[in-house]
């Protein structure tokens, strides 16, 4: 089984230079209505689809209201992550910090609202 999450937006070519410009993420494939992103490693991909759109079927029409999701993608180094998004002036939400639970993390919003964790788990504090 593969998960493909999938965000329906207005913006798809805001979301396109958001991710491939900051994320360095690729695109798999993309038409008039229809963005698929995937991750560097091409291991996950992320959808995007215009609202309101006659092929789909109703229930894909209405636009996320950004609010509700949130995307953790993990990482073997935060801090060298969170340094080239830095580096970009991409707006931070959550500055890097480490989590008693084992998580050290920060935290980012998309152009559609959408919030993204960007996390290197480590051991839990005692």
């Amino acid at each position: 089984m593969k998960l493909n999450a999938g965000i329906i937006t207005k913006q798809l070519e805001i979301t396109k230079e958001f991710y491939t410009k900051n994320l360095n993420f690729g695109v798999t494939f993309e038409n008039d209505f229809y963005l698929l992103l995937h991750t560097p490693n091409k291991k996950s991909e992320l959808a995007f689809l215009l609202p309101n759109h006659p092929s789909q079927h109703p229930i894909f029409h209405k636009p996320f209201n950004g609010e509700g999701i949130f995307l953790t993608i993990e990482l073997e180094n935060v801090d060298e992550f969170y340094k080239k998004i830095k580096e970009k002036n991409v707006k931070i939400i959550v500055e890097l910090r480490d989590e008693p639970w084992g998580d050290r993390h920060f935290a980012i919003r998309d152009p559609n609202g959408l919030s993204i964790d960007f996390v290197t788990y480590t051991p839990p504090q005692e």
